[in-house]
Protein backbone atom coordinates (compact mmCIF):
# COMPACT_ATOMS: atom_id res chain seq x y z
CA UNK A 1 0.00 0.00 0.00
CA UNK A 2 1.42 3.36 -1.01
CA UNK A 3 -0.29 6.40 1.52
CA UNK A 4 0.39 9.33 -0.27
CA UNK A 5 -1.26 12.65 -1.14
CA UNK A 6 -1.84 14.25 -4.92
CA UNK A 7 1.53 16.37 -4.64
CA UNK A 8 3.33 13.18 -3.47
CA UNK A 9 2.38 11.48 -6.40
CA UNK A 10 3.74 13.85 -8.53
CA UNK A 11 7.71 13.57 -7.38
CA UNK A 12 10.31 12.06 -9.07
CA UNK A 13 10.70 9.27 -6.39
CA UNK A 14 7.53 8.13 -6.00
CA UNK A 15 7.02 8.77 -10.07
CA UNK A 16 10.07 6.27 -10.56
CA UNK A 17 8.53 3.46 -7.89
CA UNK A 18 5.03 3.14 -9.51
CA UNK A 19 6.46 2.63 -13.09
CA UNK A 20 9.01 0.32 -11.73
CA UNK A 21 6.13 -1.35 -10.78
CA UNK A 22 4.80 -1.12 -13.93
CA UNK A 23 7.00 -1.92 -16.01
CA UNK A 24 10.16 -3.80 -14.45
CA UNK A 25 9.44 -8.16 -13.27
CA UNK A 26 10.62 -7.93 -9.47
CA UNK A 27 10.52 -11.77 -9.61
CA UNK A 28 7.23 -11.46 -8.13
CA UNK A 29 3.76 -11.09 -7.86
CA UNK A 30 3.20 -7.38 -6.51
CA UNK A 31 0.02 -5.88 -5.89
CA UNK A 32 -0.37 -2.42 -5.24
CA UNK A 33 -3.34 -0.02 -3.53
CA UNK A 34 -2.73 3.42 -3.15
CA UNK A 35 -4.24 5.67 -0.60
CA UNK A 36 -4.91 8.72 -0.40
CA UNK A 37 -4.44 10.30 3.62
CA UNK A 38 -6.87 12.98 3.51
CA UNK A 39 -10.14 10.50 2.22
CA UNK A 40 -8.61 7.39 4.33
CA UNK A 41 -7.30 9.03 7.84
CA UNK A 42 -7.49 5.44 9.58
CA UNK A 43 -4.75 4.32 7.46
CA UNK A 44 -2.85 6.77 9.35
CA UNK A 45 -3.52 5.65 12.88
CA UNK A 46 -3.63 1.58 12.00
CA UNK A 47 -0.49 1.39 10.34
CA UNK A 48 0.86 4.58 12.93
CA UNK A 49 2.42 6.62 10.03
CA UNK A 50 4.66 9.04 11.75
CA UNK A 51 5.41 10.38 8.07
CA UNK A 52 4.06 9.98 4.54
CA UNK A 53 4.85 9.51 1.91
CA UNK A 54 4.84 5.69 2.96
CA UNK A 55 5.13 2.61 1.39
CA UNK A 56 3.73 -0.28 3.17
CA UNK A 57 4.42 -4.16 2.78
CA UNK A 58 1.48 -5.70 4.18
CA UNK A 59 1.76 -9.18 2.66
CA UNK A 60 3.46 -11.44 3.56
CA UNK A 61 4.55 -11.16 7.24
CA UNK A 62 6.03 -9.24 8.75
CA UNK A 63 4.74 -5.93 7.50
CA UNK A 64 7.52 -3.23 6.91
CA UNK A 65 6.93 0.47 6.41
CA UNK A 66 9.39 2.55 4.10
CA UNK A 67 9.01 6.26 4.21
CA UNK A 68 10.52 9.59 3.64
CA UNK A 69 12.41 10.62 0.24
CA UNK A 70 14.26 7.81 -0.38
CA UNK A 71 11.39 5.27 -0.47
CA UNK A 72 12.22 3.29 -4.37
CA UNK A 73 15.72 3.28 -3.54
CA UNK A 74 14.96 1.55 -0.18
CA UNK A 75 12.06 -0.55 -2.16
CA UNK A 76 14.78 -1.91 -4.36
CA UNK A 77 17.27 -3.09 -2.52
CA UNK A 78 14.94 -5.23 -0.22
CA UNK A 79 13.96 -7.43 -3.25
CA UNK A 80 17.07 -9.69 -2.62
CA UNK A 81 16.15 -9.84 0.45
CA UNK A 82 12.81 -10.98 0.51
CA UNK A 83 13.80 -13.11 -2.40
CA UNK A 84 17.45 -14.85 -0.12
CA UNK A 85 14.74 -15.11 3.01
CA UNK A 86 12.00 -16.75 1.39
CA UNK A 87 9.63 -14.29 2.73
CA UNK A 88 7.17 -15.39 -0.53
CA UNK A 89 8.06 -19.07 -0.73
CA UNK A 90 4.25 -19.34 0.18
CA UNK A 91 2.81 -18.28 -2.91
CA UNK A 92 4.35 -21.12 -5.18
CA UNK A 93 6.14 -18.88 -7.25
CA UNK A 94 9.01 -19.68 -9.30
CA UNK A 95 11.58 -16.92 -8.56
CA UNK A 96 14.84 -15.24 -10.39
CA UNK A 97 17.89 -15.88 -8.73
CA UNK A 98 18.48 -13.17 -6.27
CA UNK A 99 21.97 -11.42 -7.97
CA UNK A 100 23.12 -11.51 -3.81
CA UNK A 101 26.74 -11.91 -3.92
CA UNK A 102 27.08 -15.64 -2.88
CA UNK A 103 30.58 -14.59 -1.07
CA UNK A 104 29.21 -12.19 1.51
CA UNK A 105 28.27 -13.50 4.63
CA UNK A 106 24.91 -13.26 6.63
CA UNK A 107 26.02 -11.07 8.97
CA UNK A 108 27.22 -8.92 6.45
CA UNK A 109 23.71 -8.56 5.04
CA UNK A 110 22.38 -8.33 8.63
CA UNK A 111 24.33 -5.30 9.65
CA UNK A 112 23.30 -3.37 6.37
CA UNK A 113 19.72 -4.13 7.12
CA UNK A 114 19.87 -2.78 10.48
CA UNK A 115 21.70 -0.18 8.72
CA UNK A 116 18.76 0.79 6.14
CA UNK A 117 16.70 0.41 9.31
CA UNK A 118 18.72 3.23 11.06
CA UNK A 119 18.84 5.51 7.84
CA UNK A 120 14.86 4.96 7.75
CA UNK A 121 13.67 5.80 11.57
CA UNK A 122 16.72 8.41 11.43
CA UNK A 123 14.21 10.51 8.63
CA UNK A 124 11.63 9.80 9.89
CA UNK A 125 12.44 11.89 12.83
CA UNK A 126 14.04 14.53 10.89
CA UNK A 127 10.69 14.81 9.32
CA UNK A 128 8.77 14.60 12.95
CA UNK A 129 11.12 17.30 13.94
CA UNK A 130 10.20 19.49 11.02
CA UNK A 131 6.68 18.91 11.73
CA UNK A 132 6.67 20.24 15.02
CA UNK A 133 8.39 23.16 14.10
CA UNK A 134 6.03 24.15 11.87
CA UNK A 135 3.44 23.38 14.48
CA UNK A 136 5.19 26.02 16.76
CA UNK A 137 5.62 28.37 14.36
CA UNK A 138 1.73 27.74 13.34
CA UNK A 139 0.44 28.53 16.94
CA UNK A 140 2.50 31.33 17.39
CA UNK A 141 0.83 33.09 14.39
CA UNK A 142 -2.42 32.32 15.87
CA UNK A 143 -1.01 34.37 19.27
CA UNK A 144 -0.85 37.96 17.21
CA UNK A 145 -4.31 37.76 16.33
CA UNK A 146 -5.83 37.78 20.09
CA UNK A 147 -2.68 40.23 21.25
CA UNK A 148 -3.55 42.55 17.86
CA UNK A 149 -7.06 42.62 19.22
CA UNK A 150 -6.18 43.38 22.73
CA UNK A 151 -3.44 46.37 22.13
CA UNK A 152 -6.28 47.81 19.54
CA UNK A 153 -9.07 47.54 22.51
CA UNK A 154 -6.26 49.40 25.18
CA UNK A 155 -6.09 52.08 22.65
CA UNK A 156 -9.93 52.65 21.96
CA UNK A 157 -10.32 52.61 25.49
CA UNK A 158 -7.70 55.40 26.32
CA UNK A 159 -9.47 57.41 23.45
CA UNK A 160 -12.83 56.94 25.11
CA UNK A 161 -14.41 55.14 21.89
CA UNK A 162 -15.00 52.23 24.35
CA UNK A 163 -16.53 52.29 27.98
CA UNK A 164 -14.80 50.35 30.62
CA UNK A 165 -17.38 47.05 30.71
CA UNK A 166 -16.72 46.89 26.82
CA UNK A 167 -13.13 46.79 27.34
CA UNK A 168 -12.95 44.11 30.26
CA UNK A 169 -15.03 42.23 28.16
CA UNK A 170 -12.67 42.15 25.39
CA UNK A 171 -9.61 41.81 27.21
CA UNK A 172 -11.43 38.99 29.00
CA UNK A 173 -12.11 37.32 25.67
CA UNK A 174 -8.55 37.63 24.29
CA UNK A 175 -7.05 36.32 27.25
CA UNK A 176 -9.59 33.21 26.88
CA UNK A 177 -8.18 32.97 23.62
CA UNK A 178 -4.27 33.30 24.43
CA UNK A 179 -5.01 30.74 26.96
CA UNK A 180 -6.35 27.95 24.73
CA UNK A 181 -3.50 28.78 22.30
CA UNK A 182 -1.32 28.27 25.11
CA UNK A 183 -2.91 24.91 25.99
CA UNK A 184 -2.43 23.44 22.08
CA UNK A 185 1.33 24.50 22.16
CA UNK A 186 2.06 22.17 25.08
CA UNK A 187 -0.01 19.58 23.68
CA UNK A 188 2.09 20.23 19.87
CA UNK A 189 4.86 17.84 21.58
CA UNK A 190 2.52 15.06 22.31
CA UNK A 191 0.03 14.79 19.71
CA UNK A 192 -0.46 15.44 16.72
CA UNK A 193 -1.97 18.88 15.19
CA UNK A 194 -4.92 17.39 13.55
CA UNK A 195 -5.97 16.19 17.10
CA UNK A 196 -6.58 19.63 18.69
CA UNK A 197 -9.71 19.83 16.04
CA UNK A 198 -12.93 19.86 17.95
CA UNK A 199 -15.29 19.42 15.13
CA UNK A 200 -19.21 20.00 16.45
CA UNK A 201 -22.60 21.44 14.33
CA UNK A 202 -21.66 25.20 13.68
CA UNK A 203 -23.21 28.27 12.31
CA UNK A 204 -20.84 29.23 9.90
CA UNK A 205 -22.47 32.75 8.63
CA UNK A 206 -22.21 34.05 12.68
CA UNK A 207 -18.55 33.03 12.66
CA UNK A 208 -18.04 34.97 9.62
CA UNK A 209 -20.22 37.93 11.09
CA UNK A 210 -17.59 38.04 14.41
CA UNK A 211 -14.76 37.84 11.94
CA UNK A 212 -15.92 40.92 10.32
CA UNK A 213 -16.49 42.93 13.56
CA UNK A 214 -13.44 42.16 14.76
CA UNK A 215 -11.59 43.72 11.82
CA UNK A 216 -13.89 46.37 11.66
CA UNK A 217 -11.55 49.29 12.76
CA UNK A 218 -9.62 48.28 9.48
CA UNK A 219 -12.05 48.60 6.97
CA UNK A 220 -14.21 51.56 8.55
CA UNK A 221 -10.87 53.54 9.02
CA UNK A 222 -9.65 53.36 5.38
CA UNK A 223 -13.27 53.76 3.74
CA UNK A 224 -13.16 50.13 2.55
CA UNK A 225 -16.82 48.52 1.74
CA UNK A 226 -17.11 45.19 2.96
CA UNK A 227 -20.41 42.87 1.29
CA UNK A 228 -21.75 40.25 2.13
CA UNK A 229 -23.36 37.16 0.03
CA UNK A 230 -24.96 34.41 2.40
CA UNK A 231 -28.26 33.11 1.96
CA UNK A 232 -30.64 32.64 5.11
CA UNK A 233 -31.07 29.10 4.22
CA UNK A 234 -27.60 27.85 4.13
CA UNK A 235 -26.67 25.29 6.29
CA UNK A 236 -25.06 24.36 9.06
CA UNK A 237 -21.66 23.00 8.78
CA UNK A 238 -19.53 19.98 10.07
CA UNK A 239 -16.41 22.03 12.00
CA UNK A 240 -14.24 23.74 14.71
CA UNK A 241 -15.71 27.09 15.47
CA UNK A 242 -12.07 28.33 16.47
CA UNK A 243 -10.56 26.80 13.67
CA UNK A 244 -12.99 28.00 11.25
CA UNK A 245 -13.04 31.36 13.26
CA UNK A 246 -8.77 31.45 12.46
CA UNK A 247 -9.53 30.70 8.76
CA UNK A 248 -12.26 33.36 8.34
CA UNK A 249 -9.86 36.19 10.37
CA UNK A 250 -6.95 35.50 7.97
CA UNK A 251 -8.39 35.49 4.63
CA UNK A 252 -10.42 38.56 5.15
CA UNK A 253 -7.54 40.03 6.99
CA UNK A 254 -5.25 39.67 3.99
CA UNK A 255 -8.37 40.87 1.76
CA UNK A 256 -8.01 43.99 3.53
CA UNK A 257 -4.38 44.49 3.56
CA UNK A 258 -4.08 44.31 -0.06
CA UNK A 259 -7.16 46.05 -1.16
CA UNK A 260 -6.06 49.70 -1.07
CA UNK A 261 -8.62 52.71 0.51
CA UNK A 262 -11.67 53.33 -0.99
CA UNK A 263 -11.91 49.84 -2.33
CA UNK A 264 -13.79 47.06 -1.79
CA UNK A 265 -14.03 42.53 -0.75
CA UNK A 266 -16.88 40.70 -1.10
CA UNK A 267 -17.59 37.57 1.42
CA UNK A 268 -19.81 34.82 0.16
CA UNK A 269 -21.10 31.56 0.94
CA UNK A 270 -23.09 28.85 -1.23
CA UNK A 271 -24.65 25.69 -0.33
CA UNK A 272 -22.33 24.23 -3.38
CA UNK A 273 -24.10 20.36 -3.18
CA UNK A 274 -25.81 18.43 -0.22
CA UNK A 275 -22.51 17.58 0.87
CA UNK A 276 -20.26 21.31 1.11
CA UNK A 277 -20.76 24.57 2.12
CA UNK A 278 -18.40 26.81 -0.09
CA UNK A 279 -16.97 30.27 1.29
CA UNK A 280 -15.14 32.75 -1.33
CA UNK A 281 -13.98 36.24 -0.12
CA UNK A 282 -12.66 38.08 -2.99
CA UNK A 283 -10.87 41.46 -3.31
CA UNK A 284 -9.95 43.98 -5.76
CA UNK A 285 -6.04 44.17 -4.45
CA UNK A 286 -3.47 43.72 -6.93
CA UNK A 287 -3.37 40.20 -7.90
CA UNK A 288 -1.58 37.52 -7.78
CA UNK A 289 0.73 35.38 -10.76
CA UNK A 290 -0.80 32.28 -11.88
CA UNK A 291 2.90 30.62 -11.30
CA UNK A 292 2.59 32.00 -7.70
CA UNK A 293 -0.67 30.62 -7.46
CA UNK A 294 0.24 26.99 -5.57
CA UNK A 295 3.21 28.12 -4.05
CA UNK A 296 1.28 30.89 -1.62
CA UNK A 297 0.06 27.85 0.38
CA UNK A 298 3.25 26.37 1.34
CA UNK A 299 4.67 26.87 4.64
CA UNK A 300 6.84 30.50 4.79
CA UNK A 301 6.36 31.80 1.97
CA UNK A 302 5.94 35.53 0.79
CA UNK A 303 5.09 36.53 -2.73
CA UNK A 304 8.32 39.47 -3.56
CA UNK A 305 6.20 42.10 -5.06
CA UNK A 306 4.11 42.12 -1.63
CA UNK A 307 6.84 41.37 0.88
CA UNK A 308 8.01 44.91 1.26
CA UNK A 309 4.61 46.62 1.98
CA UNK A 310 3.36 44.11 3.89
CA UNK A 311 4.29 42.36 7.39
CA UNK A 312 4.03 38.75 8.32
CA UNK A 313 6.02 35.69 8.52
CA UNK A 314 4.50 34.08 5.21
CA UNK A 315 2.58 31.12 7.13
CA UNK A 316 -0.80 32.48 7.30
CA UNK A 317 -2.11 30.80 4.42
CA UNK A 318 -0.44 27.74 4.91
CA UNK A 319 -2.31 27.36 8.34
CA UNK A 320 -5.08 28.11 6.46
CA UNK A 321 -4.74 25.33 4.00
CA UNK A 322 -3.86 22.65 7.15
CA UNK A 323 -7.18 23.47 8.57
CA UNK A 324 -9.63 23.04 5.61
CA UNK A 325 -7.72 19.73 4.50
CA UNK A 326 -8.02 18.33 7.90
CA UNK A 327 -11.83 19.30 7.47
CA UNK A 328 -11.54 17.04 4.54
CA UNK A 329 -12.48 20.33 2.65
CA UNK A 330 -9.97 21.92 0.10
CA UNK A 331 -9.05 25.71 -0.58
CA UNK A 332 -7.81 27.53 -3.73
CA UNK A 333 -7.23 30.44 -5.09
CA UNK A 334 -8.27 32.30 -8.45
CA UNK A 335 -6.73 35.94 -9.30
CA UNK A 336 -4.81 37.84 -11.76
CA UNK A 337 -2.72 40.64 -12.04
CA UNK A 338 -4.08 43.84 -11.45
CA UNK A 339 -7.86 41.85 -10.93
CA UNK A 340 -8.12 41.15 -7.54
CA UNK A 341 -7.63 38.08 -5.81
CA UNK A 342 -11.08 35.30 -4.91
CA UNK A 343 -10.02 32.74 -2.47
CA UNK A 344 -12.25 29.60 -2.02
CA UNK A 345 -12.37 27.14 0.39
CA UNK A 346 -15.50 24.15 1.59
CA UNK A 347 -16.43 23.13 4.85
CA UNK A 348 -18.66 19.65 5.07
CA UNK A 349 -22.00 20.29 5.83
CA UNK A 350 -23.62 18.88 9.25
CA UNK A 351 -25.81 15.89 8.41
CA UNK A 352 -26.14 14.78 11.88
CA UNK A 353 -22.48 13.58 12.50
CA UNK A 354 -21.73 11.80 15.80
CA UNK A 355 -18.47 14.11 17.09
CA UNK A 356 -17.28 11.20 19.64
CA UNK A 357 -17.54 8.06 17.08
CA UNK A 358 -17.19 9.55 13.53
CA UNK A 359 -14.09 11.79 11.64
CA UNK A 360 -14.55 14.28 9.78
CA UNK A 361 -16.01 14.19 6.48
CA UNK A 362 -13.53 12.62 4.05
CA UNK A 363 -13.17 13.69 0.46
CA UNK A 364 -12.55 16.85 -1.22
CA UNK A 365 -14.14 19.25 -3.23
CA UNK A 366 -13.20 20.27 -6.58
CA UNK A 367 -13.22 23.96 -8.08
Amino acid sequence: MLVASRHHLSGGDIRSLLNFLKEEDCGFEVSLEVSEPSEHPEVLELHRLVAIPALIKTAPSPKQIFAGSTIFQQFKSWIPRWKQEDFISGLGLSLKPSGLDNDRSQKELQLEDELLVLRQENETLIKKIHSQERLLRMVAHELRTPLTAAALAVQSQKLGQINLEKFQEVIKRRLDEIESLSKDLLEVGITKWEALFNPQKLDLANVAAEAILELEKQWLNRDINVVTDIPSDLPQVFADQRRMHQVLLNLIENALKFTKSSGHIQISMLHRTNQWVQVIISDNGPGIPEEEQQRIFLDRVRLPQTSEQTSGFGIGLSVCRRIVEVHGGKIWVVSEPKKGSSFYFTVPVWQGQDKGNESLTEGKSEP
